[in-house]
C-alpha cells in the first residue's frame, strides 16, 4: 500500500511536465470564475508558474494581465500585457486587452475627477450654506 503513496522528497522536486500543465489551466479556468477569491488564487498560480518555470513565462504573460485586469490591477495588468506585447507586437488579443486596459483606467479616472469634483462642489454648497446663515444671526 505504501507503493502508492508519494515521497516526501517527492513534494520537493519541480512539477513535470504535465503537472505543471495541469496547473496552468486549473489557475486559467480560475482566472475565468466570477469570484474574486479564485481570479485572485488563479493569477497566484500564474506567478508562481511565471517565477519558477522560465520556458513557460511567455504563456502566462497574457493570463497574468487578464487576471489582473479582471481584479482591477490595471497597473500589474499593463506591465504584464505590455511585456508581452514587446515579445509579440501583433498579438491581437494582448493588443485589444492593451485598449480595454486603457479604457478602464481612463474611465476610473474621470470618475475620481468626477467624486473628487461632486465633494468640492457640496462643500462649496455647504460652506455657502453655513456663511450665508452665520450672517443672518
Amino acid at each position: 500500500m505504501s507503493a502508492n503513496l508519494p515521497y516526501a522528497a517527492d513534494a520537493e522536486s519541480p512539477l513535470k511536465p504535465a503537472e505543471l500543465q495541469t496547473k496552468f489551466n486549473y489557475a486559467w479556468g480560475l482566472i475565468k470564475s466570477h469570484k474574486r477569491e479564485e481570479q485572485q488564487l488563479g493569477v497566484q498560480l500564474l506567478s508562481d508558474i511565471f517565477k519558477t518555470t522560465p520556458e513557460r513565462r511567455r504563456e502566462c504573460l497574457y493570463y497574468l494581465a487578464l487576471g489582473n485586469y479582471k481584479l482591477g490591477n490595471y497597473a500589474e495588468a499593463r506591465r504584464y500585457n505590455d511585456l508581452l506585447l514587446e515579445k509579440e507586437p501583433g498579438n491581437l488579443q494582448a493588443s485589444s486587452l492593451r485598449q480595454l486596459i486603457d479604457d478602464k483606467v481612463s474611465k476610473e479616472g474621470l470618475m475620481g475627477m468626477a467624486i473628487v469634483g461632486g465633494a468640492v462642489a457640496v462643500a462649496g454648497i455647504v460652506g455657502g450654506m453655513l456663511m450665508r446663515n452665520s450672517r443672518r444671526r
